[in-house]
């Protein structure tokens, strides 16, 4: 009697184990900045990065895996940037790693044109699209079978076949979109870079409608980044604003099948828009770029001896009491807004001469030309500094400077406005997508915001913004400093990778309408 009271318990008890095990997520990405120590051998050599991307997966991995959760990361395997490659031989280190992959949770697809790549994207959008279909049938024919995940996460236009192949297997599957890049190519080019479309075709998005799989198979283009809107079972834009600008179609870029396949996940509730957040270095207290590091209440002296050092290198008159406003962005007129700066830079530089005030570029870009003819023209080269970018220049930037500029038409995210906050460096930026998630208008009466914004994409628009910042510097140093250390502390609290992957791990659990694991449920909550 007794036995079988214990044989029951221990059924019980495992029943319970059952069906409260945890879910397991498979991230699928095409580069990372790293991965945590405990997910695999040599984890810590795993890094390919090109841009928000790589530190998104990073954080997000990192953070469920300290929760304890099941997750599961698929990467193209790129020896060269792993550094296991050594003169075309696989070294003894990476055989080891091989032989032990299987118990890991990190999950390398394998292919030849994966090896000798540098950077993550090339300069030829064939070389891309031959990448992308490597990494997706090596995803699709292997690691899938093999981890047999309850979720999976796939971002930008190279994982897009996935989530078709997902709905497929019955996996609920989330696509997080970057920016709106995409790549078209046909059934027929898709299978024969050997990925089984057949299985799966009804749930990819062609150019045009199809009413069976033959008449789609070799003329009738499949659109990567629409599939995967089209057939996850949820999506995220990296801001909540820019989801919105998407839906409402205020952008003529977006093109329409997408903008439509967008609202219509929003319309149903299968949507949402998460900020990301700077790289954990971009801290003031420990960032060795710096001449002088420091932190919320001894911002005040350590900017200025950042900005001494700044104006002696780049020929500027040397005076730490000089406003001083900070572009670090690429120098994109499409998209990034540097022509409304030139419109307006000498005619800000000569209302604002009295006061000292200078502009440093620390970017790359074709519009550099237009600065240093500007500056040629009219003997700036005291007042506006035009240099190439320089990683260490750029943070001391950040560091140096009063204001950063940051007028974009528009904006999917955005970093440099959250970075340069969190140095205590205000923002001046135009009110569009994540810019305007991030950054509020400046409140000194009710001890609020955190930057300046304007409306119009305008000269005129960005100079009233300019206008509003020098106000405000023209502030006690008791009063601005004050503000500025409640903009530090604030953004440093709000722009984390913590908070960034709580808000993707809420996603998770809504899909799965369970927590990822009981802890990681009472932690999040």
């Amino acid at each position: 009697m007794v036995a079988k009271k214990t044989a029951k318990k221990a059924a019980k008890k495992a029943t319970r184990a059952k069906k409260t095990k945890s879910p397991r997520i498979l991230i699928v990405t095409p580069e990372i900045t790293y991965l945590p120590t405990g997910m695999g051998n040599m984890s810590n050599k795993l890094s390919a990065k090109a841009g928000g991307l790589a530190d998104v997966s990073a954080s997000l991995v990192s953070a469920l895996h300290e929760l304890g959760a099941d997750v599961h990361v698929a990467l193209p395997h790129y020896r060269k940037m792993f550094h296991v490659d050594i003169g075309g031989f696989i070294d003894n280190e990476l055989l080891i790693y091989k032989s032990k992959l299987p118990d890991d949770r990190i999950h390398l697809a394998e292919d030849r044109i994966f090896y000798y790549q540098d950077r993550v994207y090339s300069n030829s959008q064939e070389t891309d699209l031959k990448i992308a279909l490597a990494f997706q049938r090596e995803v699709i024919n292997n690691i899938i079978p093999t981890v047999k995940p309850d979720l999976i996460h796939c971002n930008d236009w190279m994982t897009g076949l996935i989530p078709a192949e997902a709905r497929m297997l019955g996996i609920p599957s989330l696509f997080t979109f970057h920016n709106i890049h995409t790549v078209k190519t046909t059934l027929a080019h898709i299978e024969d870079r050997g990925i089984d479309a057949a299985e799966f075709w009804s749930n990819l998005f062609y150019e045009w409608p199809s009413n069976n799989y033959f008449e789609a198979r070799d003329h009738n283009p499949v659109d990567f980044l629409c599939s995967a809107i089209f057939s996850s079972h949820f999506i995220n834009t990296v801001s909540p604003t820019f989801l919105k600008e998407i839906v409402d179609n205020q952008h003529s870029f977006v093109p329409g099948n997408i903008q439509w396949e967008v609202a219509s996940k929003y319309h149903a509730g299968c949507a949402a828009g998460i900020l990301n957040s700077p790289d954990s270095s971009c801290d003031p207290e420990t960032d060795e770029n710096l001449i002088q590091r420091y932190g919320v209440l001894e911002h005040h002296d350590a900017k200025r001896a950042n900005k001494i050092w700044l104006q002696e290198r780049l020929g500027l008159e040397v005076n730490p009491d000089a406003p001083m406003l900070f572009w670090p962005s690429r120098l994109d007129p499409v998209q990034k807004g540097c022509q409304l700066v030139a419109e307006i830079l000498y005619k800000v530089i000569d209302k604002y001469w009295n006061r000292g005030l200078q502009v440093v570029f620390v970017a790359n870009g074709g519009f550099q030309q237009v600065f240093h003819e500007i500056v040629e023209h009219h003997d700036l080269y005291k007042r506006v500094a035009v240099c190439d970018f320089e990683e260490r220049l750029s943070h001391i930037g950040f560091a140096a400077s009063d204001f950063m500029l940051m007028p974009s038409l528009f904006e999917p995210c955005g970093l440099p406005q959250m970075t340069s906050a969190i140095y205590g460096s205000l923002p001046i930026v135009r009110d569009t997508g994540g810019l305007h998630d991030s950054i509020s208008q400046m409140n000194i009466e009710e001890g609020t915001g955190n930057g300046f914004l304007f409306e119009s994409y305008d000269g005129a628009g960005l100079e009233w913004a300019i206008d509003q910042a020098m106000d405000f510097h023209a502030l006690d140093d008791h009063t601005r400093g004050t503000h500025i250390g409640r903009v530090m502390k604030e953004s440093e609290e709000r722009f984390n990778h913590e908070v960034t992957a709580q808000a993707y791990i809420d996603i998770y659990q809504q899909m799965l309408n369970r927590p990822l694991v009981d802890e990681v449920f009472e932690k999040a909550n």
